[in-house]
């Protein structure tokens, strides 16, 4: 090293798993400029105590590694700390490609208690029936526009999701494990309702996953549901070829530029609406409803020595 470099290193880097990633991201995205401070504040649809809401815009990755620099979890963690020592860590996620809600805890004992959590919901049992029953009552929702619409209104997947590779050997694609003779799968449940009817060859359906599998709700839309999302190219290219736009692009009213996202530099994408040439993928978190992690943390401190008054004198309330 010269005099006068820095070195910037998280407090937390030598006891959390999840401060590691700041070893793979360049040093210079840990100090966002001023407008990407303002563009990620503007982001923030709920703060308190214990956690951070933020509305992921699409094509955003949420994880950074290289050579990604501007990822979601490297930028909030470094412009979001607002008046913690540290920025908020992220706790799950969604595709780059997807938008919507994404949850950050904000101390040690957020981002635990929500990383036991989102690690598997049907499972986050713990000796306080009051956390527990919160619990089960935590769901996310999802709003995909399909091409096509499903043949019955609403009802629940069940189909058991599998990973296989390409013929390259690098590609990883995600199958129903019904089409496959590897034994390894993983149970994937979906609950799903059509919102309205079938628009210019699309419909609007919302999506309830009751598990957590990589692409899930993805390949249950585009493989179970025969309905692939628009803008999904990897699990419904060839409804994608058959499918009919609307025959216009978007353009800048005054440039007659393709519209793009207004962000920082380096953060524009193409809008990518339905009426694009090349639609980005139309899958939103519209809605997560889970247990009050700041107030659950109080009743914590407060009964500490008296579980079983905890138990008994609280009822958890839920954020949505």
């Amino acid at each position: 090293m010269e005099a006068g470099q820095r070195v910037y290193l998280p407090v937390s880097v030598a006891e959390s798993k999840i401060s590691k990633r700041f070893d793979t991201i360049p040093s210079g995205t840990l100090n966002p400029n001023a407008d990407e401070i303002d563009y990620l504040r503007r982001l923030v649809m709920y703060k308190d105590s214990a956690i951070i809401v933020l509305n992921k815009p699409p094509r955003l990755p949420v994880k950074g590694n290289l050579p990604v620099h501007n990822s979601m979890d490297a930028l909030a963690a470094a412009a979001l700390s607002y008046d913690y020592d540290e920025g908020p860590k992220l706790v799950h996620r969604l595709d780059r490609e997807s938008s919507g809600i994404i949850l950050m805890g904000r101390t040690r004992e957020s981002v635990s208690l929500l990383q036991w959590l989102f690690s598997n919901i049907n499972k986050a049992k713990s000796s306080f029936k009051v956390w527990n029953d919160a619990c089960q009552a935590t769901y996310q929702r999802y709003w995909a526009l399909v091409i096509g619409c499903p043949k019955e209104k609403e009802g629940v997947i069940s189909a058991p999701l599998s990973k296989v590779f390409l013929d390259d050997g690098k590609t990883e694609r995600v199958i129903l494990a019904g089409q496959s003779s590897l034994e390894a799968s993983q149970g994937a449940i979906t609950e799903y309702r059509v919102l309205g009817p079938t628009v210019n060859g699309c419909s609007w359906i919302e999506l309830q996953p009751l598990s957590s599998c990589k692409h899930q709700l993805r390949v249950h839309c585009a493989e179970a549901l025969g309905t692939p999302i628009v803008g999904d190219y990897k699990y419904g290219w060839f409804a994608h070829k058959k499918w009919k736009q609307m025959p216009r692009v978007d353009i800048e009213p005054i440039s007659g530029n393709p519209y793009k996202l207004r962000r920082p530099d380096g953060l524009d994408v193409q809008k990518g609406s339905v009426l694009s040439k090349v639609p980005l993928l139309h899958l939103h978190c519209r809605e997560l409803v889970l247990p009050n992690i700041a107030r659950f943390q109080e009743e914590l401190l407060c009964n500490k020595s008296d579980s079983q008054k905890l138990d008994q004198g609280t009822k958890l309330d839920m954020l949505s």
